[in-house]
């Protein structure tokens, strides 16, 4: 492959090393460093790897873990970028620690969870032969333009991609219409009415107009957001049919889920291993990829029972006797998405909300003005005291202060380890 590959493989393997020796990450740097040596080694550190990858707006972590363990389930060994670094410098450093300096690697399998903003660059060196499809959601205003313009970046990805395989979010109006590209091999999930029909349809929508034609969409049942039976009165584009559905929650828990998925030919109970609405589309992303591939649904029914989720993502994490549960929130559908959660958890919790506004983070924030006030209203009645903290500490409060709560409730907390202290002493045992 020529020796500046081969160089800038070793440059990039050296920089991981030392990265890590120094507890300095190692995720990006290192990639970035070993494509400006070789421009073209994404493509050939790639080449000889089957890559399958997740983008879309919420959830890509998520749905990675979970279909990670449906390929470990089938005794498939695989490379992924699980620390998130998701753009492609990480990516980069995900493939050069994964081959040799001779560029090769004994695993031929690469899960990628890619930005769904620099899935259109990243297609320029890799070919994917499976895309999953989460989502398209109003994210990060400084660094992503409308849903409607990120989704035509992920269909120009696609265009370049001439033997990919699709698995898209049939109740996404935005994702279903990716299937609409031609000579595309697509797997549809979503929801099922039946598994909706208790929940309040939300009037919100950041995709309420037809993809075609501009029409507004009417709906048969909603999910979250703009998630649900969508159909167009003027053109006739709808929600097509899901061959892999969510038909029953059974259990809706603080800590997991049980639903009843049916794919063809075959309905099955599950425990999903999260709680949350917004889990089971992560789950049916992850069912629907399983039967792409063709394998067993005994092996994906373990796999869901069993995964790890990703760091921030509900993650669980054990003080003594009380838990801590981290969430990770970045635009008004996950949060209000959480705040559910929240109001249905029941039992004494203390809440922080921590925001800041890093770039990694998003710099501008003013999406917190766009949550739903009443859920954050309902998700905070039984908590006696609310903490926020973060570089834009303030500006939570303030909200809080919108939803009519009382000032003397909201405490400001500049210092971590005091809010952690403060959380857990408040906290009840077990709790």
């Amino acid at each position: 492959m020529g020796f500046r590959f081969y160089f800038a493989i070793a440059v990039g393997k050296l920089l991981i090393k030392v990265l890590r020796l120094f507890r300095l990450g190692g995720t990006s740097l290192p990639g970035k460093a070993a494509m400006k040596l070789c421009p073209g080694l994404l493509r050939k550190a790639a080449v000889n790897f089957r890559v399958i990858m997740v983008t879309g707006t919420n959830g890509k972590t998520t749905t990675s873990r979970i279909m990670g363990q449906i390929l470990s389930e089938n005794g498939l060994k695989y490379i992924s970028n699980r620390s998130g670094a998701n753009l492609p410098d990480g990516i980069a450093s995900t493939f050069v620690e994964a081959v040799g300096l001779n560029g090769k690697s004994r695993i031929d399998t690469a899960l990628i969870e890619v930005d769904e903003a620099a899935f259109n660059r990243l297609a320029d060196h890799i070919k994917p032969s499976v895309l999953v499809v989460t989502n398209f959601f109003r994210d990060q205003a400084d660094r992503f333009e409308e849903p409607y313009t990120t989704l035509e970046h992920v269909r120009s990805g696609i265009s370049k991609c001439p033997e990919i395989k699709l698995v898209l979010n049939a109740d996404d109006s935005l994702s279903a219409s990716l299937g609409q590209i031609p000579s595309k091999e697509v797997i549809f999930y979503g929801m099922e009415p039946s598994a909706c029909g208790d929940m309040a349809e939300e009037t919100g929508s950041e995709a309420p107009f037809c993809i075609n034609c501009k029409s507004r969409y009417d709906y048969s049942f909603r999910s979250y957001g703009h998630l649900g039976g969508f159909s167009c009165p003027g053109c006739g584009y709808r929600r097509p049919s899901p061959q892999v559905t969510c038909k029953a929650l059974t259990a809706l828990t603080p800590r997991y889920t049980d639903a009843v998925f049916e794919v063809p030919g075959e309905s099955f109970e599950a425990r999903v291993n999260l709680p949350g609405l917004y889990n089971v589309y992560n789950a049916l992303a992850a069912v629907a990829f399983g039967q792409l591939m063709g394998f067993q649904v005994k092996n994906t029914i373990e796999a869901l029972g069993k995964f790890e989720c990703g760091f921030g993502r509900m993650e669980t994490v054990k003080a003594g006797f009380k838990t801590i549960r981290v969430i990770l929130v970045k635009n008004p559908a996950g949060f209000n998405q959480v705040l559910d959660y929240l109001s249905g958890t029941g039992g004494a919790f203390q809440i922080a909300f921590i925001i800041n506004d890093r770039t990694a983070d998003g710099t501008d924030i003013s999406w917190l003005w766009d949550l739903d006030f009443e859920k954050l209203k309902e998700a905070l009645e039984s908590t006696e005291a609310v903490y926020v903290s973060g570089l834009r500490a303030e500006d939570m409060a303030l909200c809080l202060k919108y939803t009519g709560l009382s000032l003397e409730k909201i405490h400001i907390f500049k210092d971590f380890g005091k809010l952690i202290d403060t959380g857990l002493e408040k906290t009840p045992y077990g709790g």
